[in-house]
């Protein structure tokens, strides 16, 4: 029997609007053009926010996990957090002025030991609905690990180009501090690797700034639409397998497989940074 088995089952709820603003300001940090009032695929993630007081925020930046019934996740004591996987459907869109609501359920909480030591799983259910009709249902997998004891290791060296050739749409950015910046607003994210440094290289040992994991994952989504068109996607799954970092270059590819879309994004040294797949 696990020690947070009685926060399996435990639900919230959460209601939002999709403002124009927020969707102008989404488009904005994606360099997408604010063509219509139809949201892009992704946007979901940036809706129904955790909403701690500051005073209540812990070391990390992230909200206090303790026991009362007003705490969500569960209080597991290991001090690093990540999304390391989200399954996601898409069963309508969302456009501005929707009034939006999800329903988050713990489904699973599996605890593990792994090369860098204990390891905890928590499966997240988030059912979102847009004026009453389910548009969104995500099944979101975090993970909770020990603190780092080695140093940051160092930038490796860049490839001249990953090896892409056999990916058929391709994007090349260098995701940029203020890209990150605007990222964190938009999810009201005060999570300190993604904008204090010292912090992240001192307290979690990366060697920089840490692109957010739903932001590459929304970057990926907008790969896709760029050569299907928007929001033709009624599954996208990815999973994070390696950290990017500000300021260094992220190569975005993808490819068509008849309904099965492949995606990943790929570091300047050649190693996965995060690998996905969708369907039309």
């Amino acid at each position: 029997m696990s020690a947070w088995d009685a926060w399996v089952g435990r639900s919230e709820s959460r209601e939002d609007i999709l403002t124009p603003g927020l969707l102008a300001r989404f488009k904005a940090t994606l360099d997408k053009p604010l063509e219509d009032d139809m949201a892009p695929q992704g946007l979901h993630w940036c809706l129904c926010l955790p909403d701690a007081p500051t005073s209540l925020l812990g070391p990390d930046g992230h909200p206090i996990r303790d026991e009362s019934p007003a705490s969500f996740l569960p209080p597991i004591p290991l001090p690093r957090r990540m999304w390391a996987s989200s399954a996601v459907e898409f069963l309508g869109p969302m456009s501005a002025g929707d009034v939006i609501r999800r329903v988050s359920t713990i489904e699973k909480i599996t605890e593990k030991s792994g090369g860098s030591g204990s390891l905890v799983f928590v499966d997240v259910a988030h059912d979102t609905q847009a004026n009453g009709r389910i548009v969104v249902q995500e099944r979101q997998t975090i993970v909770y690990r020990e603190a780092s004891t080695a140093p940051a290791a160092p930038r490796p060296a860049d490839c001249a180009q990953p090896p892409i050739s056999g990916w058929n749409w391709h994007r090349t950015l260098t995701p940029s501090e203020p890209l990150l910046f605007r990222y964190s607003a938009l999810t009201f994210n005060s999570h300190r690797i993604h904008y204090d440094l010292p912090f992240a290289q001192d307290a979690e040992g990366y060697r920089g700034l840490v692109v957010h994991g739903p932001l590459m994952a929304s970057l990926l989504l907008d790969l896709a639409a760029r050569h299907l068109g928007p929001n033709r996607l009624t599954r996208f799954a990815f999973r994070g397998q390696s950290p990017a970092f500000a300021g260094e270059p992220l190569y975005l590819v993808g490819k068509q497989d008849g309904p099965t879309i492949h995606l990943a994004a790929l570091g300047g040294d050649g190693r996965t940074v995060m690998s996905a797949e969708g369907a039309v």
